[in-house]
């Protein structure tokens, strides 16, 4: 190691006490964090890419440095699902500070990266007090049956109002208007139970059937509209 001229010349002065890093909360245990493997939690975070046209939720469990388990949920262009597939198989077995410095192909999935690190080694993660954090395969719980991300589309002009399109539920069909033509309800498939019913076996119209429901005052309408066509 070099040291310049000033620095030799200096006195040596002896240093204080050091406690070392204060302690963060990690799956129920406060820790010092001193190393990559002294990082434990599991978090979600939200990236963007550098125009904002598409933001990425990045979920990652990661047990003693190594991200054990990711989640990539992509939106706003047709590209950034490409990465997300990328990322799904670059992901698992790096550690946070490995997945920090590798290009995860979109912008907006490294920015998610980024944010996530700085949570989850300052312990700020979904798991910080839950003793032994949790398993393996949590991630895939915000997804719900059928394992489809949660996505709300809507669409609204001045000349003709507003559109739901998505909703938490499924795949809206219809949009329920009462008499003074404001929306009351909608009908919507839970496309993600349709598809695990036809998968197994379920003739496809009575898997769609099933998977049918409605919302509101959807039964008592003035009207209906067809909220893509109409």
């Amino acid at each position: 190691m070099q040291y310049s001229h000033e620095v030799e010349a200096m006195v040596s002065v002896k240093q204080g006490c050091n406690h070392g890093p204060a302690p963060i909360p990690e799956e129920g245990k406060w820790v010092q964090s001193r190393e990559v493997k002294d990082i434990s939690g599991l978090t979600h975070g939200v990236g963007w890419c550098a125009p904002q046209q598409g933001a990425c939720k990045l979920t990652l469990n990661v047990k003693n440095g190594v991200i054990e388990e990711a989640l990539i949920e992509t939106i706003g262009c047709s590209g950034m699902t490409h990465s997300a597939a990328m990322a799904a198989e670059i992901l698992p077995g790096k550690t946070v500070l490995e997945a920090l410095n590798t290009d995860l192909v979109c912008d907006a999935i490294n920015t998610s990266m980024r944010e996530l690190f700085l949570q989850i080694s300052y312990g700020r993660t979904q798991s910080a007090f839950s003793e032994g954090g949790l398993p393996i395969g949590a991630g895939l719980e915000d997804l719900g049956k059928g394992l489809r991300s949660q996505i709300g589309t809507m669409y609204g002009t001045v000349a003709k109002g507003p559109r739901y399109l998505e909703m938490a539920e499924g795949y809206v069909m219809k949009l329920a208007l009462d008499e003074d033509g404001e929306i009351c309800g909608y009908q919507f498939c839970h496309l993600g139970k349709m598809m695990e019913a036809i998968k197994k076996g379920t003739d496809p119209k009575e898997a769609y059937e099933k998977n049918v429901g409605t919302y509101g005052r959807f039964a008592n309408a003035a009207k209906y509209i067809d909220p893509r066509n109409q």
